[in-house]
């Protein structure tokens, strides 16, 4: 299992548009992925299940990825994060 860290910057929180950048990303990987947020966690391959956590600016969430290919997930993730200034 492999996790990180992050600060949304996002103003809006994670909303519609990153929540779907996230999970269209999280959807190509084998591995289970998750985002843990206010000691819930959320499958990061579920639009709903992002969506539905309220995720505002200046939250704390931590992404886990655990599965054959949970390293190159993370990657691809952390990638989203910082290039489409989610988060940080």
């Amino acid at each position: 299992m492999v996790e990180k860290t992050y600060t949304v910057i996002e103003k809006t929180g994670i909303h519609a548009r990153p929540a779907t950048v996230l999970v269209q990303t999280a959807e190509k990987f084998d591995a289970d992925v998750n985002l843990e947020y206010k000691d819930k966690t959320i499958n990061l391959k579920s639009i709903m299940g992002v969506m539905a956590a309220g995720i505002t600016s200046n939250s704390e969430i931590k992404i886990k990825a655990d599965g054959p290919d949970e390293e190159q997930a993370l990657a691809a993730l952390d990638d989203v994060m910082t290039k489409e200034g989610i988060a940080k």
